[in-house]
């Protein structure tokens, strides 16, 4: 039986709770609300585990904040004996529009930190995931302070929606499998 590690990265703590930059965090909690099964604190951040379809996942919110992210990775990896195609990392992404998402079965780090210590880890940029846009609304130099800011009053109007959207992509992937979940979700 193949078994599933859907990762959400962000950083732990009250400061960074509700911050762009911790949407993955959002969403593997949206995945974990719709099947019914709670985080709890283990080796290298909060765990959840659940079957979906008679298909074993783990959730993941790392607790080594978002630059050290691939320690955790590889180390539910390895104890879960899971393989790297069926890890999916959920991040922010500042090049696409607020809310939409795109996934991809592997890629460039794109300039997020989290990415790029998971590709240092792991040795590769073959690894599925689906990035979660959060808009570009920043002045030039302000990066830093728009990834670690709140959602707005506008985007919160939305975030249930699109934060249900992509749990559903997730667990798609869990069952029909990475490329017929991108044709039914990408850009959407």
């Amino acid at each position: 039986m193949q078994k599933y590690l859907i990762i959400g990265l962000g950083n732990i703590g009250v400061k960074y709770e509700n911050t762009r930059h911790n949407i993955g965090f959002k969403v593997v909690e949206r995945i974990a609300d719709k099947v019914g099964a709670k985080f709890t604190p283990s080796n290298f951040g909060e765990v959840c585990q659940f079957k979906f379809k008679g298909r074993p996942v783990t959730l993941l919110k790392p607790n080594t904040y978002m630059n050290l992210s691939g320690d955790a990775v590889k180390y539910w990896m390895k104890k879960e004996n899971i393989a790297i195609e069926n890890i999916f990392v959920i991040t922010d992404d500042l090049n696409l529009p607020f809310g939409s998402i795109r996934m991809r079965s592997k890629g460039s780090d794109g300039g997020h930190n989290g990415l790029k210590d998971l590709q240092n880890k792991l040795q590769s940029q073959a690894y599925p995931r689906l990035r979660f846009g959060v808009g570009n609304e920043f002045m030039k130099g302000q990066q830093v302070d728009y990834v670690l800011g709140e959602w707005s009053a506008e985007e919160l109007e939305i975030m249930n929606e699109r934060l249900n959207h992509s749990a559903d992509a997730a667990l798609s992937f869990v069952f029909a499998g990475l490329n017929n979940t991108m044709n039914q979700y990408n850009g959407k």
